[in-house]
């Protein structure tokens, strides 16, 4: 059956069936948008449960609607989430309890410059984080040279980078929107080199990304302080706290929206921590902190980059712990479904010029990928 007879068949308004996302009826090579569920939470420094989250959002979303008033007919784009690879998941796990393990002893008061065991179990943490890195860039990489929207559900924050280095072989210059509790500008927070808490200091460190705008952060320390102002305006932070005092003495939330659009280049990625919102959204979550925005509140924030004229070229989705309830998973299948309609909204705004330029860009760009794949290859084959 083609996409089109399945858009034939399909019943909207019915009752979800299947084991797909939101219960659509399509595969991979029909969709527009491709997610990859990535289990992962090995750095996570409070509570556990996000490697949860793929599934348990899954499951979630055969209770959203699909009716989408920002974007008509938004179910017809189609997306697809890939299966869970177990072996990333199992391995995941092995590494979360070594990482347990070097925690407990670093609370006892140990330092890994003096105990060469705890080195050890920190280095082989590492090196499993940069085996991650690289899987989830592959896969990023496939889904891209197929010329499909790319988004990526964690786990924890850690899990996105390998995407964005992708994005980096396609596109010359990108921005970050980032909604996000936390600064995560930490240097290898506890000694993890790709901490949940780096993310965007690791980011930072990949020379296409010109601008990392943060919305909602109210937590967060002096290092990451330091890191935004030695960054001479490609970090621009906004704080929660002076959010609410702007609104609280009478500055519109359009307004500051607008703010936000306007530090941004023409081409973003978002990247969405739930615990940006405010924790009564997602009380599950491993660092929830009092504040934060509202759902509609980011999801207008979104849809004013796309109204601005802005492309989305990708998204991540993290930090989703379900905990006993489905609330958490419920909200974020929701805002899961919102991310990949704007994201779709905006390609469809996008049909113009400059996107006919972009997207030679783009061709230019999986050329790239492919050419390095080549390259890759032949390594290995002369190392044999």
């Amino acid at each position: 059956m083609s996409k089109k007879e399945k858009i034939d068949h399909f019943n909207p308004n019915g009752m979800a069936s299947g084991n797909q996302l939101f219960g659509l009826p399509f595969s991979e090579e029909e969709s527009d948008i491709v997610i990859l569920p990535v289990p992962w939470e090995v750095t996570v420094s409070y509570r556990t449960g996000t490697a949860k989250a793929p599934s348990a959002i899954l499951e979630a979303s055969k209770q959203v609607d699909l009716y989408d008033p920002d974007l008509q007919d938004a179910w017809k784009q189609g997306i697809f989430l890939r299966k869970v690879n177990k072996q990333m998941m199992k391995w995941g796990k092995d590494l979360r309890a070594k990482a347990n393990n070097y925690l407990s002893y670093l609370e006892e008061g140990l330092e890994p410059e003096e105990e060469k065991f705890l080195r050890k179990m920190r280095d082989q943490i590492n090196i499993g984080s940069i085996g991650l890195n690289d899987w989830v860039r592959e896969e990023m990489r496939s889904v891209l040279l197929k010329h499909k929207m790319p988004g990526l559900l964690g786990g924890d924050h850690s899990t996105p980078l390998g995407l964005m280095e992708a994005l980096a072989e396609v596109y010359p210059e990108y921005g970050i929107l980032q909604i996000d509790a936390h600064c995560d500008l930490r240097k290898a927070y506890e000694g993890f080199e790709f901490s949940h808490a780096s993310i965007m200091y690791n980011a930072l460190k990949i020379k296409e990304i010109t601008k990392l705008v943060q919305v909602g952060i109210r937590d967060y320390c002096q290092e990451e302080i330091d890191v935004i102002r030695a960054s001479n305006g490609r970090v621009k932070t906004y704080f929660d706290a002076d959010l609410k005092r702007d609104v609280y003495g009478g500055t519109s939330w359009q307004t500051l929206c607008d703010s936000m659009v306007n530090q941004l280049p023409p081409l973003v990625y978002i990247s969405f921590d739930i615990d940006g919102l405010d924790p009564k959204l997602c009380p599950n979550t491993g660092t929830p902190v009092a504040g934060g925005l509202e759902f509609e509140q980011a999801v207008y924030l979104i849809l004013k980059v796309v109204r601005s004229g802005r492309k989305i070229i990708g998204f991540d989705l993290n930090e989703v712990a379900p905990g006993t309830t489905e609330w958490d998973a419920n909200v974020g299948a929701r805002m899961l479904y919102k991310l990949c309609n704007l994201m779709g909204l905006s390609k469809k705004m996008y049909q113009d010029s400059s996107y006919n330029q972009l997207n030679e860009g783009v061709n230019k760009g999986a050329e790239r990928i492919k050419r390095k794949n080549v390259e890759e290859d032949e390594d290995l084959e002369t190392a044999d």
